[in-house]
């Protein structure tokens, strides 16, 4: 398959979980692919290792994308390694629920400044190295953004910025022909579920109970939406909300 043929393919927290499902996909595509990770090098490498068993191209580099300092190394570490770039996703992004007498600044500012600040960072960066020839850009927002649950005040919101920036970034990138649209997964089993606990629970329960497709989302299930995304596929879509939940 080769709808990502001579693409160069950014993505960030792609260690684990869906990043790193979106990243082998992409690779499986035809893509040379960055793959970006905050602290898991070994995560990370087996990904490109994965992409380059099967002939791809992938790198791992290092960058917490809430510092402007790390995004910029990222994207000169992919301008050395590839020249450009055809398609960022940002999928960087932390989560923890709490109720809202346990909301804390730093808390608050730890998901902020990961799941939007990155994802603007990120973007101000990557299209910079699209060279006139436009681009895709994948903002992973979540159901929660739309349809909250209890005790996600901070997550929830986090992810309602990160649709709107999509929406404004839309409008200010098509003349350059940079889309940007919305992935938003409903609930998956990615590392992080099953370490919140989320896998196995009654709140897993009641995801499937709501879910018309009768189960909990892969990596893969999301990975495929990635792909049109990033592809020409998509070409007439930009400043759009694709929800990948099931009918959820």
């Amino acid at each position: 398959m080769s709808k990502l043929k001579g693409k160069v393919a950014v993505v960030t927290g792609a260690s684990k979980g869906i990043g790193a499902a979106i990243a082998r996909a992409f690779g499986d595509e035809g893509a040379s692919v960055v793959v970006n990770y905050a602290t898991s090098r070994e995560g990370a490498d087996r990904v490109v290792k994965d992409i380059e068993t099967k002939g791809g191209k992938a790198v791992a580099v290092q960058g917490d994308v809430a510092k402007s300092g790390d995004v910029k190394r990222l994207f000169a570490e992919t301008k050395k390694a590839f020249g450009k770039v055809d398609v960022l996703v940002n999928n960087a992004g932390v989560f923890d629920f709490a109720p809202l007498d346990g909301v804390t600044e730093d808390e608050f500012h730890r998901q902020f400044n990961i799941n939007v600040l990155g994802t603007i960072l990120a973007t101000q960066e990557g299209v910079k190295l699209m060279n006139g020839d436009g681009g895709s850009v994948i903002n992973i927002s979540s159901v929660v953004s739309e349809y909250p649950v209890p005790n996600s005040v901070v997550y929830s919101s986090t992810k309602g910025a990160v649709d709107t920036v999509t929406k404004a970034l839309a409008l200010e990138l098509g003349p350059r022909r940079i889309r940007i649209n919305t992935l938003a997964p409903g609930g998956v089993e990615t590392e992080g579920a099953r370490t919140a606990g989320v896998v196995g629970s009654d709140f897993e329960k009641t995801i499937v109970a709501n879910t018309p497709l009768g189960r909990f989302g892969q990596p893969d299930d999301i990975a495929k939406v990635a792909v049109f995304l990033a592809s020409d596929d998509s070409s007439w879509l930009t400043g759009e909300r694709i929800q990948a939940a099931g009918g959820y």
